[in-house]
């Protein structure tokens, strides 16, 4: 509890005192004059409702009147007007204690989100020419180097120089298995060293660092309503109003029309004001999603925003890229099949030359299968184009590497291959030289995460590759994948996106790698990055990131939007029924106060309370 709320807990027990003492003369003392009666039940209410009184005196002045300290105002002001002082004073004081109540459940809910952000490093052990000194981790620049001790927070992503130690990712990714790391390996900001001393070179300065990236995306996620959230703000903004004008036609229509005395015909009025606030929608409804939100974070899954959470729960499709994302992307050269005349050696050769200069996992597996960096002297002008392969010249003569399109498109005769896997063709200077085989195993626990998928709602899957059809149907035949849609160009994955956003039923999320799939992932209804710790591509890109490549993620993801969705359904559907039941009785005159009381403020509890289930991950 803040400084703010122990003052507001203190006006209530204060008000609390005052009003009792209040009542007991009240009902010791019948004959005390009205106005020793109306100085009794003042006291507490000012003391209670002062603030209450300033807001609504304040918005009034802005030209914004219609919110709940307007309502509450003139409903008390008007209740005290007809002589209903301890009323009145009830109503004040009930209504701030549960705001009291309110505010602290929002602080519980914000503060399970706030636990992500104490993954943000307090300082950094820079390296100097006089030993090493504590540092800001936004002064450390790029190429400087940092000592991690056991027990610290990594400050800034960094590649390990010397030391091996075993890093905890679980704020990061919500795993808990310790990473191993020694020289050579990337390590990333947020992560916390178990053991040992690690000197690492900075490669990121701290505003593009992992963690700086996951703290502005859940810093920035509510501003992101989803579309219940837009609605209750609407609804909010034409429902006030009509209230209000509502409660003065009920106060002084009827008394007019019936010539009956007004002093009932207003109690009405003001019970229909207090019962009409909308706190219970207004407060739990971005409770909920805020809760959502955080229950994702919880497990290593970052969500933009409450409409992208909306939008997975109503998820109907959800369409994949292989390569990294299905598959490890751990690829090896499984076979060699030259041309004739031609030998392996000369083949693996000319491959890994045209690969050289390329960081697709293809070519860095046929790179690691001709043993490491090839002689690349008289290679130059090499180029890659997305979908099709590379090309470079060699000793004067253009060698080529990739698909059946590269060799189509530069008029290669060559011997198309059935075998089971990726295959690539290889040319030099215009003569076919073969192919090589590469394949790629589907990841652990895919076929299992895509059940998980189909359990949590998700109707149809679809894999979308720029791999042959023959290597893409054998991995969706291993996944239970329904759709296979292969040797797209980057180009054509967005096509047949489009295809299924027009054709198919409920939203449509596209997973993938962040980089060659970036222009799917942001037409897609959500975009899903896979496999992203550290990638800038697929946090950029994507509206729903998962922090490791554990694909049974998206499963949980599902499962949380749809119960954030299951549980703002209910507050919506419980606080409307309730209040409309109530100012129907309001207006019949067989409702009271404490019954409009418990419209408001005990709608809301009720409501606040169903929205904190948002933060457990659990589904329940």
């Amino acid at each position: 509890m803040n400084q703010e709320q122990k003052q507001a807990r203190t006006r209530i027990f204060a008000a609390l005192a005052l009003y009792a003492a209040a009542f007991a003369a009240d009902r010791l003392l019948p004959g005390l004059p009205a106005a020793a009666r109306l100085a009794l039940y003042l006291a507490p209410y000012l003391v209670v409702g002062w603030e209450v009184l300033c807001e609504a005196w304040e918005n009034l002045r802005h030209g914004e009147p219609f919110d709940e300290c307007f309502l509450m105002t003139l409903a008390t002001v008007a209740a005290f007007a007809i002589g209903e002082y301890p009323e009145a004073t009830a109503v004040m004081l009930l209504y701030q204690i549960g705001e009291l109540f309110q505010d602290v459940a929002v602080d519980r809910a914000r503060g399970s989100v706030g636990e992500l952000m104490r993954i943000a490093p307090e300082f950094a052990n820079l390296e100097t020419d006089g030993g090493v000194e504590r540092v800001a981790p936004e002064d450390v620049p790029v190429g400087a180097v940092i000592v991690v001790k056991a027990g610290e927070r990594v400050p800034l992503d960094s590649v390990v120089l010397a030391g091996e130690s075993f890093l905890d990712a679980s704020a990061l990714t919500g795993e808990a298995a310790p990473r191993r790391v020694a020289e050579g390996d990337e390590v990333y900001s947020g992560c916390v060293n178990g053991e040992g001393v690690l000197r690492a070179r900075v490669t990121k300065p701290y505003q593009e660092s992992t963690v700086a990236r996951i703290l502005d995306l859940v810093e920035h996620a509510s501003e992101k309503k989803a579309r219940m959230e837009r609605f209750i703000t609407r609804f909010a903004r034409v429902y006030t109003p009509a209230v209000t004008i509502a409660a003065a036609l009920l106060a002084f229509v009827p008394p007019l029309l019936l010539g009956e005395p007004p002093g009932g015909w207003v109690r009405r009025a003001c019970v229909f004001l207090i019962v009409s606030c909308p706190c219970a929608l207004v407060i739990s409804v971005p409770l909920g999603f805020f809760g959502g939100v955080g229950a994702a974070s919880r497990v290593g899954v970052l969500v933009k925003g409450g409409n992208y959470l909306e939008a997975l729960a109503d998820c109907g499709t959800m369409v994949f890229d292989k390569t990294g994302t299905l598959t490890r992307g751990a690829f090896e050269v499984t076979k060699l099949l030259p041309a004739d005349g031609v030998s392996e050696a000369e083949l693996l050769a000319a491959a890994a030359r045209a690969e050289a200069a390329s960081n697709h996992p293809i070519a860095k597996c046929v790179l690691a299968a001709c043993g490491g960096a090839p002689d690349t002297s008289g290679v130059s002008d090499a180029s890659e184009t997305a979908g099709c392969g590379v090309r470079a010249v060699w000793d004067g003569a253009e060698v080529l590497a990739g698909g059946a399109r590269l060799m189509e498109r530069h008029a290669i005769p060559y011997a198309p291959c059935a075998e089971a896997g990726t295959v690539v063709y290889v040319a030099h200077g215009g003569r076919y030289l073969g192919c090589l085989v590469v394949a790629d195993a589907p990841k652990d626990g895919a076929a299992e995460a895509l059940r998980a998928l189909k359990a949590s709602g998700v109707r149809r899957t679809v894999l979308l590759t720029g791999d042959r059809a023959e290597a893409a149907n054998a991995v969706a035949k291993q996944l239970g994948i329904d759709d296979v849609r292969a040797e797209l160009l980057p180009a054509d994955k967005v096509a047949r996106l489009e295809e299924l956003l027009e054709n198919g039923a409920g939203k449509v999320a596209f997973v993938g790698d962040g980089v060659t799939d970036a222009p799917a992932l942001m037409r897609a209804d959500v975009g899903v990055a896979m496999g992203s710790l550290g990638s800038d591509a697929a946090i950029e890109a994507a509206d729903v990131v998962l922090m490791d490549d554990d694909l049974g993620k998206l499963a949980a993801a599902v499962r949380i939007g749809k119960k954030t969705m299951r549980i703002v359904r209910e507050n919506v559907t419980f606080a409307l029924l309730v209040k409309l039941a109530i100012l129907l009785l309001g207006a019949l005159g067989w409702a009271t106060m404490w019954l409009a009381v418990f419209g408001d403020v005990g709608v809301t509890v009720l409501a606040v309370l169903n929205s904190l289930r948002c933060l457990r991950p659990d589904g329940r």
